[in-house]
């Protein structure tokens, strides 16, 4: 069978698949992307499309497994673990366990900020100098309380944290908060502004860097199930996707929440598990948001672009169950409803859920495989892969060209796991 060859083929063509795809092409490489679907069509697609540096502290923390437990007897919590017993993922709810201490929450929110800071500023570079057409706003994200227990928690740990890396925040009192948000109801106690923090929207974010990629002269193959590998000692020799097969020099290994799946045809294993994210997407209703929000206690995030709104959020740990859990859905509408004056668009467009790509230590899995020569994994970056994107792509066509990092790249490193 003859193979496509290219200098670099690229598994998945997601935002961050993309990205290094984009990237790779600037420094002269070949590239080839693979991807199952069209661009852009897994978690890419329907997340809120906020840029967050003010995201850097994970989830993992003392305390959280608790709250975890606690949510399997409440369907509607908006961080959802699902009774039902599951090997992998009770593997992973353990070792997620095990980095919930501070000594580990430090570590983790240090390398997330790095990324994270360092994508912010290339992705407005990005939009910039690639013409990108995504509704990219650099505006920030404005967090809203109604009770004052929940915003004295946050001053006390979300502000600390973040102060300590140098992201601005800023303390809003709640008539503050509502003069600068009409569409907000009464009732709000204050707010924090992330005046660093951005907004675009995700879709047309990954179809605006697909443009580029294929008019830079990268090709991107849709409908490419990757179905097995062949090796050769420690080499992936081709990649095998129906009745096609693919060889490069290097492959980067971009599939997101798929990627333990197709991991495990490599005798890898990664210590990944998808949490589920769910989103209501909108015509624009006649009072919206000004800025992109996140409404506290009821753990919703709100985004407005001028083609459209979308209500998001949510973490279920279920596996891999595919569809529409509808007891979350009403739980984003009821949310949006205790904040908003229009909570709901007049016309519902879209009711979607994606699987987003959670390592067991919140922190991305970038760099080169220990066991196969000519692999590259860039993947488990959670909820924020489209905050994290273009740092990647750069960080990943800096490992494969052989230049200086920006940033870096020993915490993000798949040596950490024995990968």
């Amino acid at each position: 069978m003859n193979a496509s060859r290219s200098d670099v083929l690229i598994l998945g063509g997601g935002v961050i698949g993309l990205a290094c795809a984009l990237y790779l092409l600037k420094t002269g490489a070949s590239v080839r992307v693979l991807e199952q679907g069209t661009p852009g069509c897994g978690s890419s697609h329907g997340n809120c499309g906020t840029i967050t540096p003010s995201h850097a502290a994970p989830l993992a923390m003392p305390g959280m497994i608790g709250v975890a437990l606690r949510s399997m007897l409440t369907a509607d919590a908006p961080l959802y673990l699902n009774p039902r017993f599951d090997g992998p993922r009770l593997r992973w709810l353990l070792g997620f366990a095990r980095h919930c201490n501070w000594r580990d929450f430090a570590r983790a929110t240090t390398a997330r900020a790095a990324i994270l800071q360092r994508s912010r500023r290339l992705l407005a570079e990005l939009v910039r100098d690639e013409s990108l057409d995504c509704e990219f706003v650099e505006e920030g994200d404005l967090y809203v309380y109604r009770t004052a227990r929940k915003q004295t928690a946050d001053a006390r740990d979300h502000v600390a944290v973040l102060e300590r890396l140098g992201i601005e925040v800023q303390r809003l009192h709640g008539e503050q908060v509502e003069a600068m948000e009409p569409a907000l109801k009464p009732g709000v106690v204050g707010g924090l502004l992330h005046p660093g923090d951005a907004r675009l929207r995700p879709d047309r974010y990954a179809a605006e860097l697909a443009r580029r990629v294929t008019e830079l002269g990268g090709v991107i193959e849709t409908g490419a199930r990757i179905e097995r590998f062949s090796t050769d000692n420690n080499r992936i020799t081709r990649v095998h996707a129906g009745s096609a097969a693919f060889e490069a020099e290097r492959i980067v290994m971009a599939l997101g929440a798929w990627s333990p799946l197709l991991a495990k045809a490599l005798d890898l294993r990664l210590p990944m598990q998808p949490g589920k994210g769910y989103s209501l997407t909108y015509a624009r209703p006649t009072l919206v948001p000004r800025h992109a929000l996140v409404l506290r206690e009821a753990s919703v995030c709100v985004t407005t672009w001028n083609s459209g709104y979308r209500l998001g959020s949510t973490m279920e740990f279920s596996g891999y169950a595919e569809g529409l859990n509808r007891t979350r859905l009403d739980a984003l509408r009821r949310g949006a409803a205790s904040g908003l004056r229009e909570p709901e668009g007049p016309e519902l467009l879209e009711e979607w859920w994606g699987w987003r790509p959670m390592s067991v230590d919140e922190v991305p899995i970038i760099g080169p495989s220990a066991r196969w020569s000519n692999l590259l994994l860039a993947t488990a970056h959670g909820m924020l892969g489209v905050s994290m994107s273009a740092a990647t792509g750069e960080l990943v066509a800096a490992m494969i060209g052989g230049a200086p990092p920006v940033i870096d790249p020993a915490p993000y490193l798949p040596a950490r796991f024995g990968l």
